[in-house]
């Protein structure tokens, strides 16, 4: 997570201030340091041999503070207004900040996802922050800068992504207990990756065809699972977790706490508290039959 590794049209305008910033920096604190030496090793002569003291207090102490820092001024206010600004056939998605995980949706195909964010290089997007809890922060370092999600207020993330990749972002703003373990992913692809990943997910998942995940659903279906969570072309529409229409194929659970692999899925179903202390999902009580084939009908949706 490198704010310098910019691959982003924001995060590669914050990164090019930043670096002003530090040659700026640097160029000052060498010039001091050459005038620490210089006063070290020159000869002692009288006071008059110099420049008086009047002339080092107006240049080194106003002249030339006033002009890096006017430099600074100009260069920051003209990012900030310039940066964000709405731009044609931008790619619309909105994220909800929650307890602590986040829903992804791409209105108008009807597809909700939870912590994983995809979307194509080179084209705009706008990305709209809503909590329907506390503060919460959006920040994907090497894409853009950070933004509030805040209760009742609809803010706007803009930015174009510049190289497809997997970037790793998180919750920058203490939100409470399990603040730290509130990340995402966002996944840029290449435009013609993207448009086939998205028009794959306005369908629902296939039905599941092993006899293990065909067990799985109706555990699903008859634990309070169906209650909490939504999987599109099923009857559980439950709203208080994570939609789990493509549970399948994200690479990690809970939010980036744990990495998505049979056992830990299997782990979580049974005491998502253990992991994750706090979190809304309570201890699930099945037998290990049950456990094993409602992971492995988890593991189908896709």
């Amino acid at each position: 997570m490198n704010i310098l590794h910019a691959h982003g049209s924001e995060a590669e305008r914050l990164a090019g201030i930043w670096w002003l910033m530090f040659g700026l920096g640097a160029g000052v604190y060498a010039i001091v340091a050459g005038f620490i030496v210089w006063a070290i090793v020159r000869n002692r002569t009288a006071a008059s041999d110099g420049p008086s003291d009047n002339t080092w207090i107006v240049w080194g102490g106003v002249v030339v503070p006033v002009v890096i820092l006017g430099v600074l001024a100009v260069v920051t206010v003209q990012a900030t207004s310039e940066l964000r600004r709405p731009e044609a056939n931008a790619l619309h998605v909105e994220v909800v900040g929650k307890r602590w995980w986040w829903a992804v949706s791409y209105p108008g195909t009807g597809f909700v996802t939870a912590n994983e964010v995809h979307l194509p290089a080179g084209r705009p997007v706008e990305i709209g922050l809503d909590s329907d809890n506390v503060i919460h922060s959006f920040w994907v370092p090497e894409l853009a800068g950070k933004l509030d999600l805040i209760p009742g207020q609809h803010n706007v993330l803009r930015f174009t992504p510049r190289k497809p990749g997997r970037y790793i972002g998180e919750c920058a703003e203490f939100c409470g207990l399990e603040h730290a373990r509130m990340g995402f992913e966002v996944i840029v692809e290449n435009a013609t990756d993207f448009d086939r990943w998205l028009a794959r997910k306005r369908n629902p998942p296939s039905a599941p065809e092993s006899e293990s995940a065909l067990e799985g659903e109706t555990v699903f279906q008859r634990q309070s699972c169906a209650g909490c969570h939504t999987v599109r072309g099923t009857a559980a529409q439950g709203t208080v977790g994570p939609d789990l229409t493509d549970i399948g194929e994200r690479s990690t659970i809970g939010a980036r706490t744990v990495a998505n692999t049979p056992a830990n899925l299997e782990a979580w179903i049974s005491d998502a508290q253990y992991f994750k202390p706090g979190a809304l999902m309570p201890p699930i009580e099945l037998s290990n039959r049950d456990l094993r084939n409602l992971a492995a009908y988890l593991e189908t949706l896709k």
